[in-house]
């Protein structure tokens, strides 16, 4: 890396976000208010200084009203192989989850795939998604509740459940190393 020269990531996050911002012309201290961020905070973001939280990232792409994906996104190979334990994860400030984007839509495309893992503890309190947005889980190991704020289900290996992610919703590990597939659908 070059003194000064930002890559990796950190670099596409950034160029990222300047690009859908730009696209849905707002300036950065209106961005930041509507997201919830000091001004400087996003500056920084936008010149790549600092590593985003998942709860920023997933504020900025609600406000931006774009998939999360369009801000993280890497640049897409033909074929992708992405090995267990590899990838960006992303980690949450407020409780033991991370998230990993495995396969961003394309644009037009309406669904991103992450793996996700959680440990127990406080559970991830998801903010609403735009409408008509619905999560699709499928549980590899462990176990956990997932669903709507309230309403959320008991999953074991191989459950599967779809809610709508339009409305605050929570996942929460029961047991240590609880992993799945979390595919989120755009309409």
């Amino acid at each position: 890396m070059t003194e000064g020269v930002i890559t990796g990531p950190v670099a596409a996050f950034a160029l990222a976000l300047r690009r859908e911002r730009l696209r849905v012309g707002l300036s950065v201290t209106e961005l930041a208010k509507r997201a919830g961020l000091a001004k400087s905070t996003l500056s920084q973001l936008e010149n790549g200084i600092g590593n985003p939280s998942l709860e920023t990232i997933w504020s900025l792409a609600a406000t931006l009203g774009v998939p999360f994906s369009r801000l993280v996104e890497d640049e897409r190979p033909r074929i992708q192989v992405i090995r267990a334990g590899c990838g960006t994860p992303r980690i949450s400030e407020h409780s033991n989850y991370t998230t990993t984007l495995l396969a961003a839509c394309l644009p037009g495309a309406r669904r991103d795939i992450y793996r996700i893992t959680l440990q127990p503890g406080e559970p991830y309190q998801a903010r609403a998604h735009a409408a008509g947005t619905v999560e699709h889980v499928v549980l590899a190991a462990g176990k956990a509740l997932f669903g709507p704020a309230g309403k959320e289900i008991e999953l074991c290996p191989g459950d599967y459940i779809a809610y709508p992610a339009d409305v605050p919703h929570q996942y929460h590990a029961l047991e240590p190393d609880t992993s799945a597939v979390l595919i989120i659908e755009n309409t």
